[in-house]
């Protein structure tokens, strides 16, 4: 009987956690989330034109840098920097970090893609989702970078870093790899493929860029958690997709 008791709450308490925390993080990076995510490819169209990306092996190896060196990876420290000063009442570091994230986008539809998400994102969280961080950021029209957007409610709502900051970064590259299935450089299965392949290296950027402290990166002091990046192919792709002739994505 001992037994018995111990284990229903057990269950209980992780039913109470998932009902808290993982749910509503499982609808906000869910694609019936109406941040219009499906539209961005993230450079991705272009590099599948120019023949870059031809199937599973070359995608993986593609999105693999991007979580070594790409924009991914500063989304990913953002997103700690802003959750923590969300968690913190910190409205004006959260200022601070939510224009850092804007001025770091690297091409005109690389700004696009972070700010009409964002902006996009905030609408909809407010209104099914309103809590007291989520006030901290714009309401003017000012630009709102997707994820700080995201991070902002996640703390407010009190998910924690530890769920909330891997969720979100493996949405990214789920995104990623869903628009290269549709662009037809790979199939579905193999599109779990790549993901399952990614799945650890996304874990480690999720893990690295945890460790953020903006007062370093704002001193230049380089570490796990600072801002920058050196995937230049990924670069010139979201700036060619700009004059690319035929295209079905929106960056």
């Amino acid at each position: 009987m001992t037994t018995t008791i111990t284990i229903t709450t057990a269950t209980t308490t992780s039913m109470t956690e998932a009902r808290g925390e993982t749910l509503p993080l499982l609808l906000w990076l869910s694609p019936a989330f109406p941040v219009g995510a499906f539209a961005y490819s993230h450079g991705l169209e272009w590099a599948v034109e120019a023949g870059d990306i031809a199937d599973v092996g070359t995608l993986i190896e593609w999105l693999g840098d991007l979580c070594d060196h790409g924009a991914p990876r500063n989304d990913s420290v953002l997103f700690c920097l802003a959750h923590r000063a969300s968690t913190e009442a910190d409205a004006m570091r959260l200022g601070q970090i939510n224009e850092l994230g804007v001025a770091l986008a690297g091409s005109l539809e690389r700004r696009l893609e972070t700010t009409q998400q964002g902006g996009a994102f905030v609408t909809a969280a407010r209104a099914a989702w309103d809590c007291a961080a989520l006030a901290w950021l714009p309401d003017d029209g000012e630009p709102i970078a997707y994820p700080v957007a995201v991070a902002t409610a996640a703390a407010g709502r009190g998910i924690s870093l530890g769920q909330a900051l891997p969720a979100f970064a493996l949405s990214i590259f789920a995104n990623l790899v869903s628009a290269a299935v549709r662009l037809s450089a790979i199939g579905q299965t193999d599109g779990q493929r790549a993901l399952a392949a990614l799945l650890p290296r996304v874990t480690d950027m999720a893990e690295a860029a945890s460790g953020a402290v903006l007062a370093e990166i704002v001193a230049g002091q380089n570490g796990e958690g600072a801002l920058g990046g050196a995937a230049f192919r990924s670069d010139l792709a979201a700036m060619r997709h700009e004059t690319q002739y035929s295209r079905l994505f929106r960056s």
